[in-house]
């Protein structure tokens, strides 16, 4: 029916999920509307790498190299944060405010108490952006460092144009892997005076894998394995697949000679079954306070039979309130998988000191 003079128009139903339209056949902005498409599109444009990255200079790499940290993810993920600045184009605030022979000195400081972890990998984004050697990196704590709001953490003189492009990139890992090491440093406070470890998951941001267990690291908390061929972790549905504990556990066995194997346990018939089938490692998943000292006494009585060492792992809706009164049960680890997948970020601010 065409539109007459006694009826109003019929308007097709918005389309909430186009990023182009208000749901009216017109663009969102009005009148901006050809600035909005332009920066629309220019926003869902695939992410190239704008740059051929500069090298990192010796004294970083042999640093992150006794961190343990390979050489190649660090730049890789450095990389993956400085293309989604620049993959359009270069820093056209910074180009336009300051001129491209200027210096400055730059001062890292925390706004809030915490543990640090990522010093290493900050200097590496300002290393990958400045020309190689321009930069100076000065660090005043280290690494699994305890700080406190206002602590000074390095200082950097470098070219001001390099030093502020890589300034976002730099501050998104440090305060994210410092927020990872803080969080477990909290863990691990929690658990003083027992003889648990924390010990983190698989539950990681992806890419970030090595550096946030990195992190856990620096807080004092204990790695799971990186990979799922490091070690083997036989959980609920794998004991469902293969028919049983001990099945799973067999079958694990018969494919690697020499790996490490725990498997995940909800009752004490279960515990027995995996110890019975050679079980060194076990997770205790979602059990009780009790049914964990029960568990822990079952594996010293197998212990004391066979003479082969078995540890514990507790699992599954623990707590920092909880956390002492699961490692008084004498498990011998607490995984945590909100060390890596909620840890909250350490708040640190870079900011010009002097200029020239």
């Amino acid at each position: 029916v065409g539109i007459g003079a006694n009826r109003e128009p019929r308007l097709s139903p918005p389309n909430r999920c186009h990023p182009r339209s208000d749901g009216m056949g017109l663009p969102f902005g009005g009148v901006d509307a050809r600035r909005r498409n332009h920066h629309q599109r220019n926003s869902s444009r695939r992410i190239k790498p704008a740059v051929n990255y500069n090298q990192l200079s010796a004294v970083v790499v042999t640093r992150l190299e006794a961190a343990g940290l390979d050489i190649d993810v660090v730049r890789r993920v450095i990389a993956l944060g400085l293309d989604e600045d620049l993959a359009n184009g270069p820093d056209l605030t910074t180009m336009a405010t300051v001129p491209a022979d200027q210096r400055s000195i730059g001062s890292f400081a925390t706004r809030s108490p915490g543990c640090i972890a990522g010093l290493d990998i900050a200097a590496a984004v300002f290393d990958m952006v400045c020309e190689p050697g321009t930069v100076k990196f000065t660090m005043v704590v280290g690494d699994g460092d305890r700080v406190t709001a206002g602590d000074e953490l390095a200082s950097i003189e470098a070219p001001t144009q390099g030093l502020l492009t890589a300034e976002r990139t730099a501050l998104n890992i440090l305060c994210h892997l410092s927020g990872v090491a803080s969080a477990t440093a909290l863990w691990v406070d929690a658990l003083a005076g027992t003889t648990a470890s924390v010990r983190d998951t698989r539950k990681t941001t992806p890419g970030m894998r090595m550096l946030e267990k990195y992190a856990v690291r620096c807080g004092g908390g204990t790695n799971h394995r990186m990979s799922l061929s490091d070690a083997a972790l036989v959980k609920d549905n794998h004991i469902v697949a293969a028919g049983g504990v001990s099945a799973a556990f067999a079958a694990v066995r018969r494919l690697q000679q020499d790996i490490s194997i725990e498997i995940e346990v909800d009752s004490l018939d279960q515990l027995r079954e995996a110890l019975g089938a050679g079980a060194e490692l076990v997770l205790l998943d979602n059990m009780s306070p009790d049914l964990m000292r029960q568990a822990v006494q079952i594996a010293k009585e197998h212990m004391a039979r066979t003479h082969k060492l078995v540890l514990l792992e507790a699992s599954g809706g623990i707590t920092l309130t909880s956390a002492k009164t699961v490692a008084q049960t004498g498990v011998n680890y607490i995984s945590v998988g909100a060390l890596t997948h909620s840890a909250k970020v350490l708040d640190i601010g870079l900011d010009l000191q002097s200029v020239n």
